[in-house]
């Protein structure tokens, strides 16, 4: 954990970016390796050549229930023809907006804020990584529709059919919530990612039980024709392939595949699959950057009579592919996490960040579909509502600013919301998105290094420091980095850890290197936070946590 002077306050933002990958590292994860850990980090950043060669491809409907009408034949087709008429003038609304909220936090916003901010921007759907009851309470009665899921430390326990432990959980989670006004449950989520390789086929034969248990638990629960069970899969379960429509499954999975889309397609259930151009970006050094966006209309890929100009459309058709030589060519398709950084990568940034998400809610909103499915509406759901500092960088410092929101609920870009009012009351960024309101912050006040500190012994500190906080926007390519002198870095370092326990007396002290200040020491976009009150409950599990993150067995930063 320890870094030398030299390296830590080191003027040259790609020594520092290196010392603080290192910094920054925890064993919270949920989904570790959604992309190969950043090996180059000399070769990170690079211009991103359009028309480069393409590396190989990398790797999604609403369902309508139909009724017979109750009209004679004539009347029927009168008002069929006039239905269609007004539909000619008014297309069918595009899905509604669906966002992830995940909870790898530190400092997380309180549920029922969480919920009224979904609601104040007309946010419809919503997926968790859990069914913890504290989300599920204050979503009942709402009419937003939720994905509830089940994370994969539990797969082998409801794989069990004999423990009935699914049953269990379903009876708990879903029935108990489920009732006439309750929480309006769409779908169950079981596991997430569970077949990434990085997970080396930990979970591989524990998916389909799972999931076939969970699906038993709901049909015999009477639920199962309302709330269905999926299993989001990362783009990797694809094998690389250079066109679309040479999509096929991993090899060292099919056989459990073909069992999960048996089931899928018996019970009616869709295929999550999570897709992020941003991420084949950040693999390839040479990926058409043009290509990840949805304002081009160069093609990059020609399969056949099927053009593409955006990655997304290439991945969404790489699987609809796969699933036809499966045998389900009309299989659904739920898009379960799409969406761009805004740190902690040279390309992660809100402006990148807005045009991404913004290009891609109007892709969908037209209602196009994809050349292999066209005019299909799209379902999805946008990664993610809130910035998460607990969440591991393995992947890369990114993973820690996927959120249209920051930490406090605070919109980070402008983002119109399809179906929402134009209402931008409350929101710095402009646009729709409205931030959340009633947060609770700590003091106004900041940990800094101390007048005439001698930078020779700001180390040991900083490397504590950042070890036990959130020090990502030092990263190469990140917001503070090449802003920030080598005082400023170790003010960051400090603060960060500062406000992580919640301004506590003591903890800006570091051997009397640093001090209490009332003055904000932001600059230039680097944002020196204040953090918001965390509950009792959470009060507690941050002091467990820095307990065991300490270096040395210390504790804060009043340390010897």
């Amino acid at each position: 954990m320890t870094l030398t002077i030299s390296v830590l306050l080191a003027s040259d933002a790609k020594e520092s970016y290196v010392a603080f990958r290192v910094l920054c590292k925890t064993k919270r994860s949920r989904t570790p390796g959604k992309i190969k850990s950043q090996k180059r980090e000399e070769e990170e950043f690079q211009d991103f050549a359009v028309g480069s060669k393409l590396p190989a491809m990398p790797r999604l409907r609403h369902r309508h229930r139909h009724r017979r009408a109750a009209y004679p034949p004539k009347i029927f087709i009168r008002l069929s023809l006039f239905l269609a008429f007004i539909l000619c003038l008014h297309p069918a609304s595009a899905s509604n907006m669906g966002v992830n909220w995940g909870t790898q936090a530190s400092h997380p916003l309180p549920p029922h804020k969480v919920v009224q901010m979904l609601k104040d921007n007309g946010i419809k759907r919503v997926k968790l990584f859990d069914a913890d009851d504290s989300a599920l309470k204050v979503l009942t009665g709402t009419d937003i529709e939720v994905i509830v899921a089940i994370p994969n430390n539990m797969l082998q326990q409801i794989a069990d059919t004999d423990s009935g432990a699914a049953d269990s959980w379903v009876t708990r989670k879903i029935v108990h919530y489920a009732f006439e006004g309750g929480v309006k449950f769409k779908y169950v989520a079981v596991g997430n990612e569970p077949f990434l390789t990085s997970y080396n086929g930990t979970f591989l034969n524990l998916t389909f039980p799972a999931l076939q248990n969970i699906q038993n638990a709901l049909n015999n629960a009477n639920l199962g024709d309302k709330i269905r069970a999926t299993v989001p899969m990362n783009a990797d379960v694809l094998e690389n392939s250079a066109l679309p429509s040479q999509g096929t499954f991993r090899n060292d999975s099919a056989q459990q595949m073909k069992q999960i889309l048996a089931l899928l397609h018996q019970n009616k259930c869709p295929f999550t699959i999570n897709i992020y151009p941003f991420i084949s970006l950040a693999n390839s050094g040479n990926f058409p950057l043009n290509y990840v966006f949805f304002d081009s209309t160069i093609v990059q890929v020609q399969d056949g009579a099927n053009a593409y100009a955006n990655t997304f459309d290439a991945s969404y058709d790489t699987l609809v592919a796969a699933l036809a030589n499966e045998g389900y060519p009309s299989m659904p398709i739920i898009v379960g996490e799409i969406g761009w950084p805004t740190n902690g990568f040279p390309a992660a940034t809100p402006k990148n960040a807005q045009k991404f998400n913004q290009g891609f809610l109007n892709h969908v909103q037209e209602n196009v579909g994809t050349p292999r499915r066209p005019n299909t509406i799209i379902e999805y759901y946008l990664f993610s509502l809130l910035d998460e500092d607990q969440k591991s960088i393995d992947p890369g410092n990114f993973e820690r600013h996927w959120g249209i929101f920051a930490y406090d609920g605070t919109a980070k870009y402008s983002l119109v919301v399809p179906g929402a009012s134009n209402n931008a009351v409350n929101n710095s960024a402009g646009g729709t998105l409205v931030n959340a309101t009633g947060v609770e912050y700590l003091a106004r006040k900041w940990c800094v290094v101390a007048n005439d500190t001698n930078l020779a012994s700001l180390a040991d500190s900083v490397s504590y420091a950042c070890a036990n906080s959130d020090c990502t926007e030092l990263g190469f390519g990140s917001s503070c980095n090449n802003v920030l002198d080598a005082k400023g870095n170790a003010s960051y370092g400090f603060n960060q850890y500062f406000q992580m326990k919640n301004q506590e007396m003591g903890s800006c002290n570091f051997k009397g290197l640093a001090s209490v200040t009332e003055t904000d020491p932001s600059v230039d976009g680097c944002k020196f936070i204040v953090q918001i009150v965390a509950s009792p409950a959470q009060r507690t599990q941050l002091l467990d946590m820095t307990s065991v993150m300490g270096v040395n067995g210390k504790e804060n930063g009043d340390w010897d």
